[in-house]
């Protein structure tokens, strides 16, 4: 996983399950990466994708999501 960047990062699990779906309507291979605490729930959650889609993936979150 080497290969794979962060586009998108959020404490709201909810969020980044929407950015990984609209990237993933537009044919981006998007996971996420849980980096919270599970008995706290402090922390945040990445949305990552392939080093060759992030600039296409960054235009997508900038332009397309809001919440």
């Amino acid at each position: 996983m080497s290969n794979w960047q962060s586009v998108f990062t959020s404490p709201s699990s909810v969020h980044a399950e929407i950015v990984k779906g609209v990237l993933e309507s537009h044919g981006i291979a998007a996971v996420l990466v849980n980096k919270q605490d599970s008995f706290y729930k402090l922390g945040y959650l990445e949305v990552h994708v392939s080093q060759e889609q992030v600039m296409l993936a960054l235009k997508i979150v900038e332009n397309e999501i809001t919440f």
